[in-house]
């Protein structure tokens, strides 16, 4: 069977080519093997990311052991948690692009036959994946799993503790000294963080569309079992290559639709909303966000993982993973159980044998957390096009609210206000100016939503934004606000006092102003000054499309 790898090393040509695979050590016997690029995301300043090295080396000693010829090479990746709060979280979500773009040019300029991509934080998972439906060879994902629960008072705790804690602590309501109790335990290894955060609602999510192996979304990072799932992925990139399964036969429509309905059952983090159509443009999947709310009408919630309740990846390991979710779908028919995966195999095949081993973690479908999903898209004369939120972590008085608008144009007034006593019961917080083109960047407020959370006001506040929540968010925290302020958008219109009701049940999001006054105030509207004019983000701004399409990069007139 002919190889991709054939163009840099098979013919007279090629002579030169192979001189340089000799200067890499390659032998002549190496150089007759399928080609595997080994995409890790290693580096010593994300948790998530410092066992990576391990989880690379058992890849590669698989490849090599099936026949392959491993070569690793680098992505890059940016902690949410340490870039939160501050200019560093501009640097997100734009790293999405630039892995994708950057994991693309190294696998065709040299010819890569297949890939293992080794990721494991917010950003790293969508953008690998969208690298592999771009470049579509054999591949198979492989995460470096999540860190184990925290452990406060004998509770277990995590990272969005942490950053209530923070709230407590100006609210008088946490002493110093138990904040760094908190400090010194809530994060006690490696691996992504604890809960059904961003990052590990992308890797259940991989598996269970078909990328990644069972177990890849839940083994704890520190287990050994993670490093075997690693050597079992080397394995299955070569019996990828032998059967020419490729990224696209699995990524499918179908697959993405069982996404989404696992997305709702396990109650997953709101930026899959961003993630899961990005994937899906690559993939030449057209996925418009607005089906979510049919997928979430006929899908129950299972699970509450923090932050919407007090168990954590590694309980839903022990309970059976992400396959024991998926099990309980199929009782009612609501996963596609033909679709190929990274097996090799049927999903329908891999799930023989699969129980629910723990009720209390993964609920059964007949007695379900709600009888609809984890997740809502919202619309109304605020949000025309979409606003989204994790309903399945919003306390049940704020399922539906109105209160007056607290508006601010970034995130540190809101911060500012939030800390200094300015927010009062009732009020809804509008932090605009925060999406992707007004950011740039569009960044997560985890900061404002854990002090909200911290300060005792988690049950009577909304936020409301055109930027993003953390996965750790929790409370009626609304984002993705489309159009964003930057543009235009009505979000941009809302003045302080403006009665903004929310309900999720109906799935709205409205300011209670008439359409003669939000047309008044738009003919006055101004377009802000760009906050950023050089550099990456400069030009990411130029680019980037609005949240509700999942902020993916487009030449301006390109839209179809």
């Amino acid at each position: 069977m002919a190889m991709n790898s054939d163009r840099v090393m098979e013919g007279l040509q090629q002579a030169p080519h192979r001189s340089l695979f000799n200067a890499l050590g390659f032998t002549e016997e190496e150089r007759r093997k399928p080609l595997i690029g080994i995409v890790s995301s290693y580096n010593e300043i994300v948790p998530g990311h410092m066992n990576l090295d391990k989880i690379t080396e058992a890849v590669k000693l698989a490849v090599a052991e099936a026949g392959g010829m491993p070569v690793v090479v680098p992505a890059i990746a940016v902690c949410d948690g340490i870039a939160m709060g501050h200019i560093g979280m501009k640097y997100s979500l734009v790293t999405r692009d630039l892995i994708a773009d950057s994991t693309e040019c190294l696998a065709k300029a040299h010819a890569f036959d297949g890939m293992v991509c080794i990721p494991n934080c917010d950003k790293n998972v969508p953008g690998l994946l969208m690298a592999a439906a771009r470049v579509n060879i054999p591949t198979v994902f492989v995460s470096g799993g999540p860190m184990m629960a925290g452990r406060v008072d004998g509770h277990k705790t995590s990272l969005s503790a942490m950053f209530e804690a923070v709230g407590s602590v100006s609210a008088g309501k946490m002493t110093n000294a138990k904040l760094c109790e908190y400090e010194e335990k809530a994060c006690p290894t490696c691996g992504s963080c604890s809960g059904m955060y961003t990052a590990n609602s992308m890797n259940c999510l991989t598996e269970s569309i078909g990328m990644g192996l069972p177990g890849n979304g839940t083994i704890p990072a520190v287990y050994s079992a993670r490093i075997r799932l690693a050597k079992k992925a080397g394995y299955a990139v070569m019996n990828l290559i032998e059967k020419n399964i490729r990224p696209r036969d699995i990524m499918t429509k179908e697959a993405f639709m069982n996404a989404l309905a696992m997305d709702m059952a396990l109650g997953c983090s709101t930026n899959t909303m961003l993630h899961l159509p990005a994937i899906a443009h690559e993939a030449g999947v057209d996925l418009n966000m607005e089906i979510a709310n049919e997928v979430s009408s006929r899908t129950p919630n299972l699970c509450h993982l923090a932050p919407a309740g007090p168990t954590y990846m590694e309980d839903l390991n022990e309970a059976g993973g992400v396959l024991a979710v998926m099990s309980e779908l199929v009782k009612k028919d609501l996963l596609n159980t033909d679709l190929i995966t990274v097996t090799g195999k049927t999903i329908k095949e891999n799930l023989e044998g699969v129980t629910n081993l723990n009720p209390e973690v993964i609920r059964p479908i007949e007695n379900p957390y709600m009888q609809s999903g984890g997740i809502a898209v919202l619309k109304g004369n605020l949000a025309p096009d979409t606003g989204i939120v994790k309903k399945s972590a919003v306390a049940p008085e704020m399922m539906t609210h109105e209160g007056p608008a607290r508006v601010f144009d970034c995130e540190e007034d809101a911060i500012s206000a939030i800390l200094g006593g300015k927010i009062k019961e009732g009020d809804v917080v509008v932090i605009r100016y925060e999406g992707p083109k007004g950011g740039p960047g569009m960044r997560e407020m985890l900061n404002p939503t854990s002090a909200i959370a911290g300060m005792g006001l988690g049950s009577t506040v909304a936020l409301i934004t055109d930027g993003r929540f953390s996965g750790a968010s929790r409370g009626a925290s609304i984002g993705h606000v489309s159009p964003e302020a930057a543009v235009g958008g009505p979000i941009a219109l809302v003045e302080e006092g403006d009665i903004i009701s929310v309900d999720i049940p109906n799935n709205a999001l409205n300011v209670k102003v008439s359409d003669e006054e939000l047309a008044a105030r738009r003919a006055k509207w101004q377009p802000r000054e760009p906050k950023v004019t050089t550099g990456y983000l400069a030009r990411y701004r130029e680019l980037v499309t609005s949240g509700n399409r999942g902020a993916i990069l487009e030449i301006p007139g390109t839209s179809k």
